[in-house]
């Protein structure tokens, strides 16, 4: 199917399986363990009811919020994926283009290729840098100088790393994570990141500091002490800790702790215009897409995540109107409720028709 005939998230995805191996599908799709956070992560979402307001004019919606001073289009980023060009030959890069096509952010991991360089010459749209440690101080200092340089509009360091996760998937088959062959290096670097590398980072590079891997109040308020300017909250998917809570469980005391000194990102499961709304609902600034992203690399390159973007915003678009707001920033807390999920558990579950037959 040509990019330009997918109408559905559905269809982008089903060609995404087509094209991967399963191997590399394994390791998109699969978490740690007995996958119990990544199941969370979509039974959180399905767990919340919309409650929609009726008799506004809904007219003229706006879907565009603000994050770091940049516009998004719609309040999402392109989060950072390892090895992205597994998917797709462009990775990191092709990611960047498409984000700049469409109008938001994306996040460059530094396990995914090209170079740091290369990803922020591929467009002209802000972009961020995320880093997983693999040297000393002054390792750290020359990733950060790089990425000033390259005109990255901020920093990201991901803190929920400190082991080598065990996905079995991956295991299961002898399969190392393509993410792991990238980059090398010594991984222990990563597992001795503390709270003073933050501090010595903020104190020293004047770039906005994210911290990608928030999971409890304490670890963000201890960001926040440190000057930290966003606040990331992640549990990588479920493909770190297993046993987790569901992401979008976490946000509500984050943000309420945060309390507006920080942005607030969330990723986790989100893949549908309605799981975006629940974000910004619930006090998020932005909601970050890493499976989704990839599924939409996978299938066709830079032209399918544009699709697939335009695919979320019109089901943002349509799901903001019918809640009777004209924009996020109309959205709060009483507009989620608390409810038992229909669908049971599973990285699949926003996507029905992945289990009917052909035709979709």
């Amino acid at each position: 199917m040509a990019d330009q005939d997918y109408r559905t998230i559905h269809q982008i995805i089903k060609a995404a399986r087509q094209n991967l191996n399963q191997t590399y599908w394994d390791y998109l799709i699969g978490g740690t363990e007995t996958e119990t956070t990544l199941k969370r992560n979509r039974q959180s979402l399905d767990s919340l009811a919309l409650m929609p307001r009726v008799l506004n004019d809904v007219s003229d919606i706006d879907t565009s919020t603000e994050f770091l001073g940049h516009s998004l289009k719609i309040p999402t980023l392109l989060a950072p994926i390892g090895s992205l060009q597994v998917f797709e030959a462009g990775g990191g890069a092709s990611a960047a283009k498409a984000a700049a096509e469409f109008g938001i952010m994306s996040i460059a991991s530094s396990v995914c290729q090209p170079s740091l360089e290369d990803i922020a010459a591929a467009s002209d749209a802000p972009k961020i840098f995320q880093l997983y440690v693999r040297g000393d101080a002054d390792w750290v200092d020359n990733i950060i100088e790089r990425t000033i340089n390259a005109g990255y509009i901020g920093f990201c360091l991901t803190v929920d790393t400190a082991m080598v996760s065990r996905r079995e998937r991956d295991i299961a088959k002898g399969a190392s994570p393509p993410s792991q062959e990238t980059l090398g290096g010594d991984y222990q670097w990563q597992s001795r990141l503390n709270w003073k590398d933050v501090e010595r980072i903020r104190k020293q590079w004047d770039i906005p500091l994210i911290i990608k891997g928030i999971n409890v109040v304490d670890d963000a308020k201890r960001a926040l002490d440190l000057g930290v300017d966003v606040i990331y909250v992640s549990n990588h998917g479920g493909r770190q800790l297993d046993h987790g809570r569901g992401a979008i469980d976490l946000l509500p005391d984050i943000v309420d702790a945060v309390k507006g000194q920080a942005s607030v990102v969330v990723d986790g499961g989100f893949y549908r215009g309605t799981d975006i709304i629940k974000a910004i609902a619930l006090g998020a600034d932005a909601v970050g897409l890493g499976r989704l992203e990839a599924w939409a690399m996978a299938a066709g390159g830079a032209p399918a995540v544009v699709k697939m973007l335009q695919i979320l915003r019109h089901e943002i678009l349509l799901s903001l109107g019918l809640c009777g707001v004209s924009s996020f920033a109309e959205l709060d807390p009483s507009y989620v409720n608390k409810v038992s999920p229909v669908n049971e558990a599973d990285v699949m579950s926003a996507f029905p028709l992945l289990h009917l037959d052909e035709g979709y």
